[in-house]
């Protein structure tokens, strides 16, 4: 197994609980199964996965050991960065020996067997901004294609947020429309937001309250207080609700907390797991989207294939590159346009039996 470190700078700072950061650095994965190569990322991210150095050790286990790499390795166990990035070099050669592409190879093993789509529709993300700048980014959003348009919510007051979102569905009335306030709300000023939002269509609310890190005696409380805002005319998604504890997902489903469910596959441990979430999900009632963690090229594509497994997928957030100033691959193999995401239809996750870091030719 070969694991090569890297470093790519964002086109803007991106916000975590622990502060901004200007860059994404990982490592690249390269595994060899039965003689095919297979590539993969890792992209470890504060307060979703593994640190940095917690990835780069688990990965150096992982590759120590005389046996082939493998996601079910023990070392992988509480760093899903790093079991990302196995899982996804692993699947990618397979998929590469079969001559197929990563989807169809995803939908076999994990999904329902079925066609996985040619091209998966994906939403664009407006930040905060006044009514007038929002609704003009928004309106830009669907010149460029985009049905679907999320709006970041939360850090003005609720009766600002209510302006904003009522002036974008004046001026957009046919968009789809969704909003994410990150965890900023307290229930009953979620409850207030929610109520209003219902009277302008909007289709769900992201992680309207802060996801719980301490749960007490295994009662997740955050769960609970999301199963209580559903009903209200507006849907219930989770986000970082899924980045604490096990089986997050399960959890979630169990106490009935969300509409939808927003699956990371760099947060989840592997391409792999994310179906197998999304399949849960729909078998639970409750709608899975796919996003990134604003990775680079090679998890980005990872995820389109993801979604691109699940059958009649809603909108996804992948459309996140132009958040990179430079990526990890000269041709962006998943590139957006009308709203959508081709999926690559060649053999692996690039659609190719090589790929191009650097204006070097890789295999």
């Amino acid at each position: 197994m070969n694991v090569e470190p890297f470093a790519l700078a964002l086109s803007r700072p991106l916000a975590t609980a622990r502060g901004e950061i200007s860059e994404r650095e990982g490592f690249v994965v390269r595994v060899s199964v039965d003689g095919t190569t297979g590539v993969g990322e890792a992209a470890p991210l504060p307060d979703w996965t593994e640190s940095l150095a917690e990835c780069e050790a688990a990965l150096e286990a992982v590759g120590a050991g005389d046996e082939p790499p493998t996601p079910d390795h023990d070392a992988l166990a509480g760093a899903p960065a790093a079991r990302h990035a196995v899982a996804s070099a692993v699947l990618d050669a397979r998929a590469r020996a079969a001559g197929e592409p990563l989807a169809r190879t995803l939908a076999d093993e994990v999904g329902e067997g079925s066609t996985p789509a040619a091209s998966v529709p994906v939403n664009a993300t407006v930040g905060d901004g006044d009514p007038e700048a929002t609704t003009d980014a928004v309106a830009a959003a669907v010149v460029d294609g985009f049905g679907t348009v999320k709006l970041k919510v939360g850090a003005r007051s609720v009766a600002a947020d209510i302006e904003r979102v009522a002036a974008v569905r004046d001026r957009c009335p046919d968009v789809t429309l969704r909003a994410d306030a990150n965890g900023a709300w307290d229930p009953s000023t979620a409850e207030r937001a929610l109520t209003a939002f219902a009277d302008h269509g909007v289709a769900y609310v992201e992680q309207p309250l802060a996801a719980d890190p301490t749960p007490e005696s295994g009662t997740r409380r955050d769960l609970q207080a999301h199963a209580e805002l559903r009903g209200l005319g507006v849907g219930i998604a989770l986000d970082e609700s899924l980045a604490i504890g096990e089986s997050p997902v399960t959890a979630a489903l169990d106490a009935d907390a969300a509409d939808v469910l927003v699956l990371k596959p760099m947060a989840l441990g592997g391409p792999d797991r994310a179906v197998a979430a999304a399949r849960a999900a729909r078998e639970a009632g409750v709608e899975p989207v796919l996003t990134t963690t604003i990775d680079g090229a090679l998890a980005r594509a990872t995820a389109v294939h993801a979604a691109a497994a699940v059958p009649d997928v809603a909108a996804c957030g992948l459309a996140t590159g132009d958040r990179l100033e430079r990526d990890l691959l000269d041709i962006d193999p998943v590139p957006v346009s009308d709203g959508r995401v081709r999926v690559p239809d060649g053999p692996g996750v690039t659609g190719t039996t090589r790929w191009h870091q650097g204006g070097t030719d890789r295999v």
